[in-house]
């Protein structure tokens, strides 16, 4: 499932014009803190399409009945661009694994590009569901 959040104004596209702002870009905090902010408004809608599983939980009035995850999926990003949408995320998923992999495009002479992938730190991820996050992407090419 694609979620565009162009589509339709909201604060997301507030934050995405300032991170293309080359003014306010120079911010480094904010610059972070916008791609936080953008990663937990992902993090939320990817949370919606997740399955969950029906818990009987109790409370000061008794039980009630309530939908939780049912399996925490593992946050994987790219060092170091992805850390601060890594963060975002993690404020949703604050029980979710984590994966972090040191990539980069290596430039050949012809302009083409490769991945290379220097290191990878992750729990098994079989059967699970990872969510990458990387504001780098721009070519597809790191999810391959």
């Amino acid at each position: 499932m694609v979620h565009n959040f162009s589509k339709d104004h909201s604060l997301v596209s507030n934050w995405v014009s300032e991170l293309r702002d080359v003014e306010v870009q120079q911010d480094r905090m904010r610059f972070r803190r916008n791609l936080e902010r953008i990663a937990e408004v992902i993090g939320y809608e990817i949370s919606k399409e997740m399955e969950t599983e029906d818990k009987e939980i109790r409370t000061p009035m008794g039980t009630a009945q309530s939908k939780v995850l049912r399996d925490q999926p593992v946050l994987a990003t790219i060092l170091r661009a992805g850390l601060a949408m890594h963060n975002g995320l993690l404020s949703y998923f604050d029980r979710a694994d984590n994966a972090f992999l040191s990539a980069y495009r290596r430039h050949n002479e012809d302009g083409s590009f490769e991945i290379a992938l220097e290191y990878m730190s992750c729990p098994q991820i079989e059967g699970r569901v990872v969510i990458v996050s990387d504001p780098m992407l721009a070519t597809g090419a790191s999810l391959v």
